[in-house]
């Protein structure tokens, strides 16, 4: 109990600064990308990515199965897309953010590997015999960490108060409100599924 009021304590002290937030981010480009954010590619390649997602929206985690890798393949790997990967929640919160912290106490090379183990998850945390902390902590077992390192690692309350800092951020600057969405260059191209024959084309548009 004690520490569902810290939480609520920290949430409510982002919500009274989330306007001084905006008005400090106000001049920024939509997706701009910072040392927080996780990125697959070149930095230097001309055309910029930016998706924001959740790790218990189902329409995330089907196009990190189905499109994403033939995506990565095409762009990404051969370095024509850099892409980033922006932090957002969605019901149920504390799980989405369990998995967020998880993933970033696995490591930075570990990080999209975690986070797709969690989206190819999502049945057995929602429709399984297994409450969502068994399965996270068993793909915390999976990348190495012990039971009491993941404990501590989703506990972490600085940890949270950054996550939900960039998720607010996400909302009050760059105004997401559904997952997944996606910019390229800075321009928002898709709210919701966005199929590979989509991306070909916005790809294609941005690169002229």
């Amino acid at each position: 109990m004690r520490t569902t009021n810290r939480r609520l304590m920290i949430l409510a002290a982002l919500a009274a600064g989330a306007l001084a937030l905006a008005a400090c981010d106000r001049g920024a480009k939509p997706g701009a990308v910072n040392a927080a954010d996780m990125s697959l590619g070149d930095p230097a390649a001309k055309i910029k990515m930016v998706e924001y997602a959740s790790p218990t929206c189902p329409h995330c985690a089907r196009f990190s199965l189905d499109v994403f890798p033939a995506f990565k393949a095409k762009y990404i790997d051969t370095g024509k897309v850099h892409y980033t990967f922006k932090e957002f929640l969605t019901p149920p919160n504390d799980v989405a953010a369990a998995s967020f912290l998880l993933a970033r106490c696995a490591g930075k090379d570990k990080y999209f590997t975690v986070l797709d183990t969690v989206f190819r998850s999502q049945q057995e945390m929602f429709g399984g015999a297994e409450t969502p902390r068994d399965v996270l902590l068993r793909i915390a077992q999976s990348s190495g960490m012990s039971e009491q390192q993941f404990t501590a690692c989703v506990g972490d309350e600085a940890s949270l108060k950054a996550l939900n800092e960039r998720v607010d951020k996400a909302i009050k600057v760059d105004k997401i409100n559904s997952t997944p969405t996606f910019l390229i260059d800075g321009k928002k191209i898709k709210e919701g599924e966005i199929s590979m024959a989509e991306l070909d084309a916005a790809v294609a548009a941005a690169g002229k």
